[in-house]
This record gives structure tokens, C-alpha cells and sequence, in this order.
């Protein structure tokens, strides 16, 4: 007999998997080995915040051997998310296979010397995970998965904007090109950006698949190879970094933030997904409908069923509604598709290993750790409770009226991030898949945004009412 959903998801909370590298003297002896061949001078110690901040505490050549054993403590309670000052002690424990020497970005770095990273899991002082570690959230969904025999693998699209700078240094919202869709140069002014950033990237051991200028002024593109779960949360991680790293060497402010233009495409994040068993693509099948198994079906209705409860963990900020709008090919209808860019799934063309459901609703601002776990969640839901996906939309959604979406059953997302953080605590599996520690906090930060946003007077407000009332 099937648990009930609720002592499920306690099930599914309570797991622990341990991070790579936490006992493993060999592996620790080996870094430690590199770090001296490499002549390393300085290693960071990397970690995320619950709104998907990147931190780091960075430690010179005498605390290395203290680094490697997951020995190096910091204050939690100074990060968004972590505790409460009177229980603020925590330890980094770094994975071991995401070591990594850095590439030179500047040579003010290559006359310090050279830094290498490990990204780390949080620990509590005693040694256990701590829950609100957002790489611990994606830890136990990653084993929900193998408790089913599958992997997640995802390749992810992100989109950034190159902005130019004041004389002043800060950050402005002109662009630096008036390029579009896969413009060259000279109307593409990021080319030799793209570029320097493309070999940044294959430096730190990307495999990239390809790079072009999106459809906006100033937007861009550079699309990297799939990986598991954990690995590809990662890589989103080091690639906004990098991209951040390489425009403040040019004078330029890469963006994430999803609509930084009115009246213009804003920046998605699609994601790729698809589970593999035993090697095997699990959602290929050939003699089925559109060539997509049994398990690829209920997957896609899981990501369905939650897409409302977990816009708020893939699209988190206030500005992240304002992309998600009709006329701007970002979804915003609830439904999947094998033919056409206008609903939330969207299954690519290629069949075999290949096949896979494109979930087009996230955006770069998102924690990735989050994002890939709620996705995740979602679809192992869907495989759970044997849902059953609604038939699929081949026209083109934008244009369908009111009526015909209502005879389709057609939803649409949460429209701003107050609806969204409402949807996200009435969805039991989205909550249960983040766990109690991250919920609350996320949805207190999240609540704070959204109040400072409605209590603020914008400028369309006095240009629009001031002289009319």
C-alpha cells in the first residue's frame, strides 16, 4: 500500500546523503598534492546562500591541509537564510571533485598567484548536513531519484546582458550593441566578449556546445554541455561568475537580473531535462506517442501539476514577472507541447539519447540548487502518483483566445511573486522537497521583497498620475 503524500515527503526530508569527499583521506592527500604542484597561493572555499548568493571564505597555503579535511569554520548566522546568532557556528566541508584552479582573469590575480576553489555542503558542528544548506536540498532529491533508479541530467541555457558603465563605475542599462538574433560582429559588439568568456570557461573545464547573441540588444547566450543534477547546479554557479568576472575586465556589467529592458525579451534560463536508468535514456521510447516512454509522460505532468508552486524557487524575484508576460515568447501557460515555443514544455525535436522535456519557465536569477531540486521534486511526483499530462498543445498558445484556452484547460503561472510565494506554501511537495528550515526563510525574504517593492512609489506611477489626479 501507497504511504500517504504527507509521510512521504517527511520520508524524503529526512534523508541525508553525505558530500563527496567527507571521508576520504586519498582523496584529501591528492588535493593537497596538486595544490603544492600547482603552486597554489590562495584556496576558496565556495558556498550558496538560500536566495542563491554566492560566498566564500578564502584560506592561504597554511590552512590548506585544515581546508581539505572540512575543518574551516564561518559565522552562519551573518548569511541570508542560515541560523540565528545563538547557533551560528557552522563547517565547510568541501566536495572534492569540484576542485578547480581558476584562471588568471586579471594581472593584478596573476601577481598574487594562483587560487584554486572547491565548492563545499554545510555542516552543522557535530558533522551532519545542515538543512539549510540549498546543495543539501538538491542532495536529497538526487537520492530520491536513485531510490527509483533514475539520474537527472540537465543541460541549461542562460542568458545574460552586457551593460555599459558609467564614468563612475556603476552599473547602467545601456547596451553595448544594437545586435540581435545571431548577429555578427560589427553590429555584435560582444563577440570578443562572448569569446574571452567562452575560453575563461574551457579553462575551468566546460565543454561548450555554443555561443550567439540572443534577440535583445546586449543579450547573450553561450550554452554549455549536460551533466547530472548536482554537477550542473555547479556549473550554473561558475559560469555567472565567470560571465560577471570577465565583463568587469572590459568596463561592463553582465546581468542576470530576467527583464532589465522594458519592451524587450528578457532572460531565461530553459532547462533540458531527462532521466537516465541504467545508462539509458528512460524517456525514449520509439513505438510510443511522439516517441517519449511512459516515465517522460508522467515526469512532464509532474512538472505541470507544480509549475505554480515552484515559480516562486525558478523565477524568484519581483522583476522576474515582469518577463513573464505575454508578447516576449517567455511561458506563461500551463500546458507542453512538441511543436511550438509558446508553452512551458516544449519537447526538442532529437529522439534516442537525446530525447528530453525543455522546461522553459526559469530564469538565470534563481538559485540553481533550488531550481533543480523543485524540478526535480515535481517530476518525481508525477512518476509517483502515475499522472497522467494533458494532451498536448501544438498550436500556438499566445494566440489562442480566453475561450480556447478554458476549453483546453489551460492555466496560466502566478502573475507576480506574492501569488507565487502563496502558491509555493500550498504546494505540499514543493515544500516538503525544500524542507521546513529553507521554506520559511525563502518565503520571509521573499515577503520582505515584495512589500519593499509594493511600498515603494515608482517613476511610471508619477508619470502617469501626478499631473491626471
Amino acid at each position: 500500500m501507497t504511504p500517504p503524500r504527507s509521510d512521504r515527503s517527511a520520508a524524503r526530508a529526512s534523508a541525508r546523503p553525505a558530500p563527496a569527499g567527507a571521508a576520504d583521506p586519498a582523496g584529501q592527500q591528492q588535493i593537497l598534492a596538486r595544490l603544492q604542484q600547482e603552486n597554489i597561493r590562495f584556496l576558496r572555499l565556495q558556498f550558496t546562500d538560500i536566495l542563491g548568493g554566492i560566498k566564500n571564505i578564502e584560506v592561504p597555503q597554511g590552512q590548506f591541509a585544515k581546508a581539505v579535511r572540512g575543518e574551516v569554520m564561518f559565522d552562519g548566522s551573518a548569511v541570508e537564510g542560515f541560523t540565528r546568532i545563538e547557533e551560528s557556528d557552522m563547517l565547510l566541508q568541501p566536495d572534492l571533485s569540484t576542485f578547480l584552479v581558476l584562471p588568471q582573469f586579471s594581472r593584478e590575480e596573476g601577481e598574487r598567484g594562483k587560487t584554486a576553489r572547491m565548492i563545499c555542503d554545510v555542516r552543522l558542528p557535530d558533522g551532519t548536513p545542515f538543512e539549510g544548506d540549498p546543495r543539501q536540498v538538491l542532495r536529497r532529491q538526487i537520492e530520491r531519484a536513485a531510490q527509483l533508479g533514475y539520474t537527472l541530467h540537465c543541460g541549461p541555457e542562460p542568458e545574460f546582458f552586457l551593460f555599459e558603465r558609467s564614468p563612475e563605475g556603476a552599473g547602467t542599462t545601456r547596451t553595448n550593441d544594437q545586435a540581435g538574433y545571431f548577429d555578427l560582429a560589427p553590429i555584435d559588439r560582444g563577440e570578443r566578449i562572448r569569446r574571452e568568456i567562452t575560453n575563461k570557461l574551457v579553462e575551468m573545464g566546460f565543454e561548450i556546445e555554443s555561443a550567439h547573441h540572443e534577440v535583445a540588444p546586449g543579450q547573450h547566450e553561450i550554452d554549455f554541455r549536460y551533466a547530472d543534477a548536482l554537477r550542473t547546479a555547479d556549473n550554473i554557479a561558475t559560469f555567472k561568475f565567470a560571465v560577471k568576472r570577465v565583463a568587469l575586465e572590459h568596463g561592463l556589467l553582465a546581468s542576470f537580473l530576467p527583464k532589465p529592458v522594458a519592451g524587450t525579451n528578457g532572460s531565461g534560463m530553459h532547462c533540458h531535462l531527462s532521466l537516465f536508468r541504467d545508462g539509458q535514456n528512460a524517456f525514449a521510447d520509439p513505438d510510443s506517442e511522439y516517441g517519449l516512454s511512459r516515465v517522460a509522460q508522467q515526469f512532464i505532468a509532474g512538472l505541470l501539476e507544480h509549475a505554480s508552486g515552484m515559480v516562486a524557487i525558478t523565477n524568484p524575484l519581483v522583476n522576474s514577472y515582469k518577463r513573464l508576460v505575454p508578447g516576449f515568447e517567455a511561458p506563461i501557460n500551463i500546458a507542453w507541447s512538441t511543436s511550438n515555443r509558446s508553452a512551458l514544455v516544449r519537447i526538442p525535436a532529437k529522439r534516442g539519447n537525446s530525447t528530453r522535456a525543455e522546461f522553459r519557465m526559469p530564469d538565470p536569477s534563481c538559485n540553481p540548487y533550488l531550481a533543480l531540486a523543485v524540478m526535480l521534486a515535481a517530476g518525481l511526483d508525477g512518476i509517483e502518483q502515475n499522472l497522467e499530462p494533458p494532451p498536448a498543445i501544438q498550436r500556438n498558445i499566445f494566440r489562442m483566445t480566453v475561450r480556447e484556452k478554458r476549453h483546453h484547460k489551460i492555466r496560466e503561472l502566478p502573475t507576480n511573486l506574492s501569488e507565487a510565494i502563496e502558491a509555493l506554501e500550498r504546494d505540499e511537495v514543493i515544500s516538503a522537497a525544500l524542507g521546513d528550515h529553507v521554506l520559511e526563510h525563502f518565503a520571509e525574504a521573499k515577503r520582505q521583497e515584495w512589500n519593499a517593492y509594493s511600498a515603494t512609489v515608482h517613476q511610471w506611477e508619477l508619470d502617469r498620475y501626478l499631473d491626471g489626479v
